[in-house]
């Protein structure tokens, strides 16, 4: 086989479910084309998708996730719950690290300790915290105590577990990782090219793909091209919508093309003092056009979006709205705030100064690119002097956004399985990823509710309500649902099972 391409896209609809497509038995390696190399090969410090996709090759987690989003034993060979604050997983037997040695609950343990410990900075940390203590009952057996019940737990156990002997000898798992997953690492040339082989100690045994090549094209029409040319077996979101039409129209390739579970969006810094006003917030999401983001720079490969939560989800209310695009109604907004154009030199200001605010994004997107670019214009239009500031991905994502340097950055959320993963992290007072500063009482306590409560009901309301206090004061203003595509040579091994996760079990011939 040649390559495979993965990046960050998914979208919303309706329902998540496996879809198999049979292809030839004949090909050993599956090359796969990335969009950005990944930052670091640690499960428990996965930010990026590259990151987390090869992860979930390299670790296995106490279960893993189908492509209908159901929790299923991995690892753990079955688990119960005594009670709602208890969960007490049996691991399976004789499981072993890549490297022959034995994997037990001390691993477990290990893992969920260093995820919950603030020292360690995982940032999936909020992910953790209702965890009150993680116990070693026996070395096949281990125990979780919840601080209190916690909806979207088993979600969440699919985070790779690392080898605590290995760890605390100093080892560097970033770098060079030891897991219990399908594959292991042979070789990372960083900003090239991750290679994995297969892993004969993996519990169900080898997969059928003997080896696995994700090879960095940052361009989203070049690697469609190495697609074409034979060069990649497969690619994955984010494509350039004029590839995916074309690709789609070719006999050649097998695809899937499904909702997936991911947004793009505006990141406003509350901390900013021009974007500490909900108002100016607003004003400013009233000059975004996601009719002509979506429809014509997207050309329909993803869906206008309404809120934060996602269409597919159980919690979404087609009553809840963000801002409508309505220039005239932004100028008011910001008239109303002191912003006029006072020199009639067709920019608003205020005491003196101009309306001026840097719009970011980063270069290995080129829609991406191009939405700053039609925003900057339309912001123009309405009297903003907009600068746009075009970087690469580890400039943008660590320097920028996550050291909230930016104003407005356009960026994207994956893999987002309950309402719980987009929200809480991201935008309750303190969490791990307000990269915004965005701070609320009342949403804070919306996003506890909604994750410790167990009753359906109880959590739909009080997403519901938190997203409405969103989008009236817009945080984040979500652009789009991202739509999930994947194209591959139609020789792969196996079944091919997409999923809107976007991980690569699903193409590499998993035993069963």
């Amino acid at each position: 086989m040649k390559q495979f391409l993965l990046t960050t896209s998914a979208i919303v609809a309706l329902s998540f479910m496996p879809l198999g497509v049979a292809v030839a038995q004949d090909a050993d390696t599956l090359v796969v084309g990335v969009d950005v190399d990944a930052g670091t090969l640690d499960a428990r410090l996965t930010r990026d998708t590259t990151a987390f996709r090869a992860a979930d090759l390299i670790y296995s987690g106490l279960v893993t996730i189908t492509p209908s989003l159901q929790a299923e034993p991995d690892l753990a060979e079955s688990w119960e719950t005594p009670d709602p604050q208890t969960f007490i997983f049996h691991l399976r037997e004789g499981l072993k690290f890549s490297d022959g040695t034995p994997l037990t609950a001390d691993d477990v343990v290990f893992t969920y300790q260093s995820l919950i410990n603030p020292d360690f900075n995982s940032p999936m940390r909020a992910l953790y915290t209702p965890i009150a203590s993680v116990e070693k009952v026996d070395d096949r057996t281990v125990k979780f105590v919840l601080s209190a019940p916690y909806a979207p737990l088993l979600s969440y156990l699919d985070v790779g577990i690392v080898p605590q002997e290995l760890v605390e000898a100093g080892r560097d798992i970033a770098a060079e990782p030891i897991g219990a997953g399908p594959m292991k690492l042979v070789s990372w040339n960083r900003g090239a090219e991750i290679v994995l082989e297969a892993n004969p100690e993996y519990w169900a045994g080898a997969p059928a793909v003997e080896n696995v090549t994700m090879r960095l094209i940052a361009d989203n029409s070049s690697r469609a091209q190495a697609f074409e040319a034979g060069d990649l077996d497969v690619i994955q979101s984010p494509l350039s919508p004029q590839d995916i039409t074309r690709l789609a129209a070719d006999d050649r390739f097998g695809n899937v093309v499904i909702p997936g579970l991911a947004v793009t969006y505006v990141n406003f810094n509350a901390n900013d003092p021009l974007l500490a006003d909900p108002k100016m917030r607003r004003a400013f999401s009233m000059l975004i056009d996601q009719q002509t983001i979506v429809n014509d720079i997207y050309q329909g490969a993803d869906a206008v979006a309404n809120s934060v939560i996602l269409p597919s989800s159980w919690a979404y209310s087609a009553e809840v709205q963000q801002p409508q695009f309505d220039p005239d109604g932004a100028k008011a907004l910001f008239a109303e705030l002191g912003w006029t154009d006072s020199n009639s030199d067709g920019f608003l200001d205020k005491d003196g100064q101009p309306l001026t605010v840097t719009l970011s994004t980063h270069s290995e997107d080129p829609n991406r690119v191009q939405t700053i670019e039609y925003m900057q214009a339309i912001f123009a239009q309405a009297g903003v002097d907009a600068q746009a500031q075009i970087s690469d991905w580890p400039t943008f994502s660590t320097n920028y956004v996550q050291k909230s340097q930016h104003q407005i950055a356009l960026l994207g959320w994956v893999n987002i399985v309950d309402p719980d993963r987009l929200l809480f992290a991201q935008l309750t007072t303190g969490g791990g990823n307000n990269w915004g500063g965005y701070s609320n009482p009342k949403v804070d306590e919306l996003l506890q509710a909604g994750r410790s409560s167990l009753d359906q009901a109880a959590r739909t309301q009080a997403y519901q309500e938190a997203a409405t206090i969103l989008a009236e004061e817009v945080p984040y203003y979500i652009v789009s649902h991202q739509g999930y595509q994947l194209f591959y040579a139609k020789d792969l091994p196996g079944t091919v099972e997409a999923t809107p996760r976007g991980n690569l079990r699903g193409l590499i011939g998993m035993p069963s």
